[in-house]
């Protein structure tokens, strides 16, 4: 089924859709309209413009492509599915995210991943093919944060205080030379055999959206930021 966005109301577009019921949407025109496709469960939905804040908040099993660029709070809090963005996202993409798949084509503005967290079979990732902008994965507690880098010539993809907080989780940053001045809660090495494993199929299924040469990004060098459990979180006590 079809919707013509243009001008509409958020609030009265949102509830078209809802009460279409259909398992297959696309949404043209878009301009800035609020919350498309949030809690989606059974149902593909394609969307042409520019989303409005919160696009797949709560996505639960949902996928949901974009053709444009997405404003701030992509996949917040999402427990499933998958979401591709042919463009950029603005902050806080997946913050809270719990599960499921985010795939930018571009880059991503401040404060991506915030408070990520994986739990059993939940395990939530990030794919950002461009840049990131400051505190990416911030408080990240578990999951996957993987940033491409394409078009950075082999610099550090990201912004200011990267990982800060983080105490779970996993952020794999492609660029030629270990990143300097992160956090003290963060500890980075290159990349392992291992670690090429896991994030080949991410990397792979990055392409089969967008294009691009998978093994040719893969070989190249990465470096992995995980947690210091050192200087991580600890626990308070109360004394008397």
């Amino acid at each position: 089924m079809e919707f013509q966005a243009g001008m509409t109301y958020y609030k009265e577009l949102n509830a078209a859709i809802r009460a279409s019921g259909a398992s297959e949407i696309t949404v043209n025109d878009v301009h800035g309209q609020r919350y498309l496709g949030c809690g989606m469960k059974d149902c593909a939905m394609t969307i042409h413009g520019t989303p409005g804040n919160g696009m797949g908040q709560y996505l639960d099993g949902a996928t949901i492509e974009v053709f444009g660029n997405c404003q701030e709070a992509v996949g917040d809090t999402m427990n499933a599915g998958t979401i591709i963005v042919h463009g950029t996202c603005g902050d806080a993409a997946g913050y809270g995210m719990r599960g499921g798949r985010i795939f930018v084509r571009d880059n991503i503005g401040y404060r991506a991943g915030i408070h990520m967290k994986a739990y059993q079979d939940k395990f939530p990732v990030l794919v950002v093919g461009g840049k990131a902008g400051s505190f990416l994965g911030e408080y990240q507690a578990g999951g996957l944060i993987l940033v491409l880098g394409q078009g950075m010539e082999g610099k550090y993809p990201c912004g200011y205080f990267c990982g800060t907080g983080m105490h779970g989780g996993k952020i794999v940053l492609r660029c030629d030379e270990a990143p300097q001045g992160l956090p003290p809660q963060v500890l980075i090495r290159e990349a392992t055999e291992e670690d090429a494993a896991e994030i080949a199929p991410y990397i792979e299924e990055y392409c089969s959206y967008f294009g691009g040469d998978a093994k040719a990004l893969a070989d190249q060098k990465f470096y992995v930021l995980t947690p210091n459990p050192a200087l991580g979180y600890k626990r308070l006590y109360t004394y008397q």
